[in-house]
């Protein structure tokens, strides 16, 4: 299981993290927090090769697929720079009509599919009787 982990890691992006990811946070990363799907947010530590990424190079290494719907909205804004305080550190209660954060589902089986879509289960309804079609002759 190793071998494919391994494998795993070297020819997909998409699926956690890279070597190359790996590498960088095991000698420039400093763990800032996690959030409740178990991702993992880190920022550099010490000098900026590249200054046009902000005053700090921040990431994220995601808890399975790579996704950036994945990313709540907290964490989102301490990634882009939006906030200097990381969510983590935070004391942030939401309102009672904010609802929890759901990654996009489009694509999947939990995809949201309106009644009358192709893709819903069920009979559609039939057109009603007001349809007339289009004819070039008329």
């Amino acid at each position: 299981m190793a071998l494919k982990d391994t494998l795993l890691r070297i020819f997909t992006w998409w699926n956690g993290q890279t070597v190359s990811l790996a590498l960088l946070t095991a000698r420039s990363g400093q763990f800032v927090g996690s959030d409740e799907i178990g991702n993992k947010y880190y920022k550099a530590l010490g000098p900026l090769i590249d200054r046009s990424v902000g005053p700090e190079r921040r990431w994220v290494v995601y808890n399975g697929y790579a996704d950036a719907s994945r990313v709540p909205p907290g964490w989102r804004a301490w990634l882009c720079h939006n906030g200097d305080v990381p969510p983590s550190e935070e004391d942030y209660h939401p309102r009672e009509w904010q609802k929890p954060h759901l990654e996009n589902m489009t694509g999947t089986a939990a995809a949201y599919r309106p009644s009358g879509s192709q893709l819903s289960k069920g009979v559609t309804a039939g057109a009603s009787g007001d349809y007339v079609p289009w004819s070039p002759g008329a």
